[in-house]
């Protein structure tokens, strides 16, 4: 959520014209994240996003609006697109494909307890439950394939330890299939900053721009990841547990994702440490661009590696 591009106030306010959410009143640019250029905006109507896709492409877009606007439409909290006088929620400004969705109420936790991880873990059960419905089909952007072509790009910018971690860890993931594995609609980012609090409930989950069709446990597992770590990587029994029963209460891991979760915590910690790393080394020109510190998803790694050897059953986190 950076600005890659610049919108003027007076760019927006005629952009605006073909919705029915009254006149500007307010624009601001997001700080945060590092993929599209998203604002705030305010107008007569009320409180909205508007998100300038940098890298998606027109064709690639209907996916993730049509999924928020069937979450909205179930109940779950989440942005819904703004549809403009002649039903389109897809148009363009400034050269960008560009959409505005409805701003939720709350903040993120950055700091959070073994109750905000419960909470978490319901609403992705919730999330991946009431996606069912939805017939929209996007392979995961960022999977396998993806870290596979990245990772020699990424090499001269390593030293000789990580280097080696990162190679073995490609070659790990390649050897492990999960064709049994439940599959559907997940978020694939739901970080702390994409999750609003409105005092002890959830206000709204955002930022879908990752979402994609793949394995429920994988999604688990990158929420884990974020949610559920210390500063040196390792998990937090306490706040792993309650992210994990909350989810399993609504939708039961498999005997098959009992076996699978030390290989998807790997998966998770390596996207991230991978993209993390990308971002840094080869950053695309921009306003206020923030990118993330790739060290924290390298200790992450580290530590799920460290106790691969160590039984199922003792693994701190572990879904059962």
């Amino acid at each position: 959520m950076s600005v890659f591009t610049r919108v003027t106030e007076a760019e927006l306010a005629t952009w605006l014209e073909r919705f029915d959410v009254g006149a500007l009143v307010e624009q601001r640019g997001i700080l945060s994240g590092i993929e599209n250029t998203n604002y705030f905006v305010t107008t007569g109507a009320g409180r909205y996003v508007l998100t300038l896709f940098e890298k998606l492409q027109p064709h690639e877009l209907p996916f993730y609006l049509d999924l928020m606007g069937h979450l909205a439409h179930a109940g779950f909290p989440c942005p819904a697109p703004v549809a403009d006088r002649d039903g389109r929620t897809l148009g363009a400004l400034n050269g960008k494909p560009a959409a505005l969705v409805t701003r939720l109420d709350g903040e993120p936790v950055m700091t959070p307890a073994p109750a905000h991880c419960g909470r978490v873990g319901d609403a992705l059960a919730r999330l991946h439950l009431a996606s069912r419905g939805y017939a929209g089909r996007l392979d995961n952007l960022r999977g396998p394939p993806w870290w596979t072509a990245t990772a020699p790009v990424l090499m001269r910018f390593l030293d000789a330890e990580d280097r080696a971690l990162l190679d073995a860890e490609v070659a790990f993931q390649a050897s492990h299939r999960h064709d049994v594995l439940p599959r559907g609609v997940v978020h694939a980012d739901l970080f702390r900053d994409n999750v609003l609090f409105a005092g002890d409930t959830i206000g709204g989950v955002i930022d879908f721009y990752f979402a994609c069709v793949d394995l429920w446990l994988y999604d688990v597992a990158i929420t884990v990841n974020d949610w559920c770590t210390r500063d040196d990587g390792t998990l937090d029994a306490a706040r792993a547990r309650a992210l994990l029963d909350a989810y399993a209460t609504l939708r039961p891991f498999t005997p098959e994702e009992h076996a699978a979760w030390p290989v998807m915590l790997r998966a998770g910690a390596l996207r991230f440490w991978v993209s993390r790393l990308y971002d840094l080394h080869l950053p695309r020109p921009g306003d206020l661009v923030h990118a993330h510190d790739p060290a924290r998803f390298q200790r992450v790694l580290r530590a799920h590696v460290a106790h691969v050897d160590v039984p199922l059953a003792e693994r701190v986190g572990s879904p059962a």
